[in-house]
């Protein structure tokens, strides 16, 4: 089996309010695949679920019929657990990593959305407690089996 390192995640950010979330949980899925720094390269799978944090809302102008109004951002999150390759560092260095490719893909694909996603290490159980029924699940495809595989007893 391949040495591997498994860290409960929660990324949060926010998104255009007609942003498609299977979207943007493949999004974050494929930008962890390789997210080593510099000469540190390995590899990486996340299996997870996002879901919106807040509901829809309309504004006041919008209601009233007003012309053009700027849409309000939506706030988005992903819950999972991400499977690297070892000797990929400590848990604090992946959450590093992480946290760069994710950015860089959030901001390639949506643009400046005012302030960069939040990528954080969390405890398992609240991956389980806090993803709820709605949540649109995703996972990296074509990642490294023996990360899958270390990864499954998550799942």
């Amino acid at each position: 089996m391949l040495d591997s390192l498994i860290v409960p995640l929660l990324v949060t950010t926010d998104l255009p309010p007609d942003a498609d979330l299977a979207e943007f949980g493949r999004l974050l899925a494929d930008a962890v695949r390789e997210p080593g720094r510099g000469a540190v390269s390995y590899a990486g799978f996340l299996h997870g679920a996002v879901f919106w944090l807040d509901p829809p809302r309309v504004s006041a102008e919008r209601e009233a019929g007003a012309g053009p109004v700027a849409e309000e951002l939506r706030f988005a999150a992903l819950l999972g657990h991400l499977s690297v390759s070892g000797g990929c560092g400590r848990v604090k260095d992946v959450v590093a990593d992480v946290g760069r490719a994710v950015t860089e893909a959030v901001a390639a694909r949506y643009g400046d959305l005012g302030s960069p996603p939040a990528v954080m290490a969390i405890r398992a159980e609240d991956v389980r407690e806090r993803t709820p029924p709605s949540a649109v699940a995703v996972s990296t495809a074509g990642a490294v089996a023996g990360l899958v595989a270390a990864a499954r007893p998550y799942m």
